[in-house]
């Protein structure tokens, strides 16, 4: 009797410890828990998460390498995530990860990809560039799912709805009777415009024969300048060039003594042209003086009795002439021995 109860405990013991190591490889399996250090932990930094969830898988090239392992808000509102993969995996150089879905069935998973393989999207590449940090953090960033570009694309088609519903507004019965009367315009301009281009055909053609004609007197103006070119090449050869420049250059000389003439010239007359302002200086002091009645001359210019009697000298003197010629006799007395 108590060897068959010790065998039943020793069963049920047995039996609960089997179980507890099933229970706990279970849930070891299915953490995917790394007992061999097999895995590497990374870091992410992202405003927004959508729809990814512990669990999700992380993607590099296409292949699972990993798995979300944990999702926590951060300061200042980021929002962190704990990414484990396998710790022989090769990272890009610059990695990033962008959490996007994966499927239709709302399946979402964690890429990390290089930073210039980045769409071409200005808003991810300013929500990538916004969570960049230093350090070992990635910077993260949520590409638009299906139920995003489904609703941004039923805005777009209302908006076209929109536009439809205005241009048919627009286009009624008056804008065809003018469209069609435009097109009858359009018509006429073109039946117009090929009138003026054969009447204009015309006029290149005397335009043709004015250019033709130009072109040979541009000929003959250059065989011209050919035979000006060769007269020079033979007067060159000749020494006649040589003389013409010898010659310029004792002009040249000669020049050069006429004009130093010419410099000393006008510097004698600006010396004679300050003798002359003092002279003037000087007639006009004595001018002056005179004009004022100082000094004998000013006296006699300025004293109008000198004038009076002067004249009553000169009728007195007339007066005698006329006398003496009259009666020489008066005056003279001539006796002859």
């Amino acid at each position: 009797m108590t060897t068959s109860r010790r065998t039943s405990d020793f069963v049920v013991g047995v039996t609960v410890l089997l179980v507890t190591i099933v229970v706990i490889g279970a849930v070891l399996w299915l953490k995917q828990a790394d007992l061999r250090g097999k895995t590497r932990h990374l870091v992410v930094r992202t405003r927004d998460v959508g729809g990814v969830a512990l669990g999700n898988p992380v993607v590099i090239r296409g292949v699972r390498s990993g798995q979300i392992e944990s999702i926590a808000l951060g300061e200042r509102g980021w929002v962190v995530l704990e990414l484990g993969i396998d710790r022989g995996i090769t990272l890009p150089s610059d990695p990033v990860v962008l959490l996007a879905s994966s499927s239709l069935f709302g399946e979402w998973q964690a890429t990390i990809t290089d930073a210039t393989g980045l769409p071409a999207d200005r808003e991810l590449r300013a929500a990538i560039s916004e969570s960049r940090t230093s350090g070992d953090t990635l910077a993260g960033a949520v590409l638009p799912d299906i139920a995003q570009l489904t609703t941004v694309a039923g805005r777009i088609a209302g908006d076209v709805a929109k536009v439809a519903d205005r241009v048919q507004v627009a286009f009624d019965d008056q804008a065809a009777r003018e469209l069609r009367e435009s097109i009858r315009q359009f018509s006429r301009l073109s039946v117009q415009l090929a009138t003026t281009v054969q009447l204009q055909s015309k006029n290149l053609d005397y335009i043709s024969r004015d250019v033709q004609r130009g072109l040979t007197s541009i000929n003959v103006a250059a065989a011209n300048l050919n035979a000006f070119s060769s007269r020079i090449d033979s007067a060159t050869r000749r020494g006649e060039l040589q003389t013409i420049v010898a010659n310029s250059q004792s002009a040249a000389k000669e020049l050069l003594a006429a004009t130093t003439r010419l410099r000393e010239v006008a510097e004698g007359l600006d010396r004679t042209e300050g003798h002359l302002l003092g002279a003037v200086a000087t007639a006009d002091s004595v001018f002056g003086k005179v004009n004022s009645g100082r000094g004998t001359l000013g006296m006699m210019v300025n004293d109008p009795a000198l004038y009076q009697q002067s004249d009553s000298l000169m009728r007195e003197l007339r007066s005698l002439v006329a006398d003496v010629k009259t009666n020489p006799k008066r005056y003279f007395n001539v006796r002859v021995f």
